[in-house]
């Protein structure tokens, strides 16, 4: 089995693989103040949850866009498994390539996303990876990242517009039954999501308009908010929530089983 860490700025995603099937997933709070130790017994905890052995890892890759947590998970996992992680980051020599003009910058997750979307399927692709930041990754059908979008992350949004004012109260992220509130909250609720369904909407037609070649790119969506955005977003041709932890599944079936 291959364990995988997606270590975002807000959450961490962790998979557990069988062959090329994800077995289990947990989602964890990204903090940089734990320990090796702490992360040590999560891990084991996690495992357990599925009756699955420490002894039962055969590897580790981490994809992190947060450098203080590579050491710390990079510790935790040599104690558990006696493994050293498969780091993926720009320098990795993955069958993708970079037309960007400091490749060097370009995210763990987005380079990843580049290699899970040209593999799984081989088309001209528009990642719509929304977390912390919503991001439109611009890849082409033979793994080459072309640039995209940042643009801040819904929760990252709604989060601003409660802490700035005083009286409207935080809220599930979740679509009112109807656009025009009749409650204050259900007012926030259509703020957020149907403004964040136009924006993901109108920014994809852009992309498109502007897309290099003849082919219409796929559209798929991914990141923790996709399952709640799709009813909303008719721009997506397909939800992939773990988009990144079979990248990451990817990125090691190429760069470290070869070497074992």
């Amino acid at each position: 089995m291959i364990l995988v860490f997606d270590v975002g700025n807000t959450e961490t995603t962790v998979g557990l693989f069988d062959g090329s099937r994800l077995h289990a997933r947990w989602g964890l709070t990204t903090h940089e103040t734990r320990t090796d130790d702490e992360v040590g017994l999560m891990l084991r905890a996690l495992l357990d949850s599925v009756d699955v052995p420490c002894g039962a890892v055969a590897g580790v890759a981490i994809g992190s866009v947060v450098p203080a947590m590579t050491p710390t998970l990079t510790a935790a996992c040599a104690r558990c498994f006696s493994l050293t992680p498969l780091i993926v980051d720009a320098r990795s020599p993955l069958p993708i390539r970079l037309d960007v003009e400091e490749p060097l910058t370009v995210g763990a997750d987005r380079l990843i996303n580049t290699l899970a979307a040209s593999r799984m399927y081989g088309r001209d692709t528009i990642v719509v990876d929304l977390g912390t930041a919503t991001t439109y990754d611009c890849i082409t059908a033979d793994g080459v990242f072309l640039g995209g979008i940042i643009a801040p992350g819904i929760r990252t949004s709604a989060d601003t517009l409660y802490r700035r004012t005083s009286k409207l109260p935080a809220t599930e992220l979740k679509a009112p039954a109807a656009l025009i509130g009749r409650r204050t909250e259900e007012c926030i609720k259509s703020g957020v999501i149907y403004g964040a369904a136009e924006s993901i909407n109108g920014l994809v037609r852009r992309l498109k308009e502007e897309w290099p070649g003849s082919e219409v790119p796929l559209v798929v969506a991914t990141g923790g908010l996709a399952v709640v955005l799709r009813p909303h977003c008719e721009s997506f041709d397909m939800v992939e929530p773990e988009l990144t932890l079979h990248g990451l599944r990817l990125a090691y079936a190429l760069l470290a089983e070869p070497a074992a």
